[in-house]
């Protein structure tokens, strides 16, 4: 038997943001539409660990009066309780995932939110000597040559997602004992990596929010420190398809995404910062709009005359 949607996110665990506010859309005569509703977001964890999720989700709970339930997965696993009609919208990152998502009708409406990097760091006496390099996969054949410790999220997130496409680049298949695929979130695979002196891909926003409790440094920078595009970490969000699952709260997961997507949401994830960092950068605005982001990669009108 298929699992309730609230006993699902009750058995996970994990954080779920209270009640509050009374305001709301649809409101009339002071009753409003969606007042004391539930929302529930499945998301990578990159957005949970840094806090993020926190700053964006109270002002949208005030603003409406309702819930927002954040189950924090990787990406993949984020997808697939989607897919399973146990989430109504989901903001993760990793593009190739989310265009087969999208392809088997299971996603809709999807908006660029903001992105940051990856990076590698590791240690500071750097034993594998990768300090500096400009080509990522060049850093992780050197690790794989020296086989020196590599801590993988190994869950199937969007950072693991980035992490075999860099070893595919790279010509290695890593395994062995310097290789350890842990099925951990990305701050729990930062504390193991920083215990055993190893090496991991981060995204910039988790490594800069946890630096403080850590002796790992970046030694391989991405892109908005002048990095490899190859580096780079968009994050995106979408609704769940109410025609493939009745289920979900489709409005307010649509009254979501404009609010994430809107000047204030985005001003939020712009003044967002940690030890002074800022850890994301918005991109949902913009004076020239890139339409490919509401579509797979690859996506032509003549593919659905194809399919009719």
């Amino acid at each position: 038997m298929k699992i309730q949607r609230r006993e699902f996110v009750a058995a996970l665990g994990v954080g779920t943001t209270g009640l509050a506010g009374c305001t709301s859309f649809g409101q009339d005569d002071g009753e409003a539409g969606v007042t004391g509703e539930t929302l529930t977001l499945t998301t990578t964890t990159s957005t949970y660990d840094t806090g993020l999720l926190d700053e964006l989700n109270a002002p949208f709970q005030d603003m409406y009066g309702v819930t927002v339930d954040a189950v924090a997965q990787g990406t993949g696993a984020a997808l697939e309780t989607a897919r399973n009609g146990d989430s109504d919208v989901v903001m993760v990152h990793a593009r190739s995932l989310e265009d087969d998502f999208m392809r088997e009708g299971y996603g809709v409406n999807r908006r660029d939110i903001m992105f940051n990097d990856f990076v590698i760091v590791g240690p500071e006496d750097d034993p594998a000597g990768i300090a500096g390099m400009e080509s990522a996969t060049e850093a992780l054949a050197t690790i794989a040559e020296e086989e020196v410790t590599f801590v993988s999220r190994g869950d199937n997130s969007g950072t693991h997602t980035k992490e075999l496409a860099l070893w595919d680049e790279a010509g290695v298949d890593p395994g062995g004992d310097w290789y350890q695929e842990t099925g951990q979130g990305m701050g729990q695979v930062l504390n193991m990596t920083n215990q055993q002196s190893g090496y991991t891909l981060s995204d910039r926003g988790t490594y800069l929010s946890r630096r403080a409790d850590s002796n790992l440094v970046i030694l391989v920078q991405g892109p908005i420190e002048g990095g490899p595009d190859s580096l780079s970490n968009p994050y995106g969000i979408m609704a769940v398809n109410p025609a493939v699952h009745e289920n979900v709260n489709y409005d307010l997961s649509m009254a979501y995404i404009g609010y994430i997507t809107s000047p204030e949401g985005q001003e939020r994830i712009a003044e967002y910062t940690a030890n002074g960092e800022q850890l994301f950068f918005p991109e949902a605005l913009s004076e020239d709009p890139d339409f490919e982001q509401y579509v797979p990669e690859g996506w032509s009108a003549d593919d659905s005359d194809e399919r009719a």
